[in-house]
């Protein structure tokens, strides 16, 4: 029995340059992974079976779900003939903007690599993660990263300095697909200083950072569900040094330097909205198992 976490992440930027000939868009983003974490506990059987299991009842456990479409991918891949069962401790929320299920993904693959010996490096895992997910390869590494291409192509970026981050999720879902098709990037007046970020990353300025935080994405979700922009309204009203969504929605998060400061924002948003409410952390780079 190997256990491994996979880390939620959040968007410090996310900025669409353009939609490409192979239907996907361009994008330029700096991707930060935070300490909210699924708990993936892998457990190998010998005849050859993948099978997956998860503490919530309306998860999908067959191959809708990431996690398991990675464990046959990297067995495939890799011709193993044993199989894994898969128990899934989801405590990211789902279709949040937070890439759950891509951090599962990544961690079934870190996993594998483990528990079957393959000796795959951590480009070749991050070549299959981006077969299943743009995010996977980002939640392969962890820590901060600028993100480009479809968001597979990654270059280390500065760590963020480390602070907490308060997450306020709606009882709502949105689909990122259904998001990138309505992105009309020439309504859009406000795009992210990336430059500006990765400067102020290396000067370890977090008030730099959360300063120039933007998200192109905003410009559809929050018309579409307008209390997106309440609850960022209401981070910094209760104290967050800025507040943004996480990539397509409907998440909010807000940066806040200390621990007291954090905990006041995540109980006033639980008394006064219906979203669900997290306090975590910024994290560093993966470790893996």
């Amino acid at each position: 029995m190997l256990k491994i976490k996979g880390n939620a992440k959040i968007n410090l930027t996310l900025d669409v340059l353009y939609k490409r000939e192979d239907g996907f868009h361009q994008v330029e983003m700096i991707m930060q992974a935070i300490e909210l974490a699924d708990i993936l506990s892998l457990e190998e059987r010998k005849n050859g079976a993948v099978s997956i299991a998860a503490n919530i009842a309306r998860l999908p456990c067959d191959h809708r779900n990431l996690a398991y479409r990675a464990a046959v991918l990297i067995k495939e891949a890799c011709q193993v003939t044993s199989g894994v069962h898969i128990f899934l401790e989801k405590n990211i929320p789902v279709a949040a903007g937070l890439a759950g299920g891509s951090a599962d993904a990544a961690s079934v693959l870190l996993g594998l690599n483990n528990l079957w010996n393959l000796g795959l490096s951590i480009g070749e895992l991050e070549i299959l993660g981006a077969k299943l997910g743009s995010d996977v390869p980002f939640c392969l590494r962890g820590g901060t990263m600028l993100a480009t291409g479809r968001g597979e192509l990654l270059k280390p970026l500065a760590d963020l300095k480390p602070c907490y981050v308060v997450l306020a999720k709606l009882p709502i879902g949105v689909s990122t697909s259904w998001v990138y098709r309505q992105y009309r990037g020439q309504g859009v007046k406000d795009h992210p200083d990336t430059s500006g970020v990765r400067d102020c990353l290396t000067q370890g300025d977090l008030m730099g950072v959360a300063n120039r935080l933007c998200n192109v994405l905003e410009s559809v979700t929050i018309p579409a569900h307008p209390q997106i922009e309440e609850l960022k309204k209401s981070m910094m009203q209760y104290g967050a040094m800025a507040s943004l969504m996480s990539g397509s929605g409907p998440t909010v998060f807000g940066l806040v330097e200390d621990q007291a400061g954090a905990e006041y924002i995540a109980t006033k948003l639980r008394n006064q909205s219906a979203a669900n409410v997290f306090l975590t952390k910024t994290a560093g780079k993966s470790g893996g198992v």
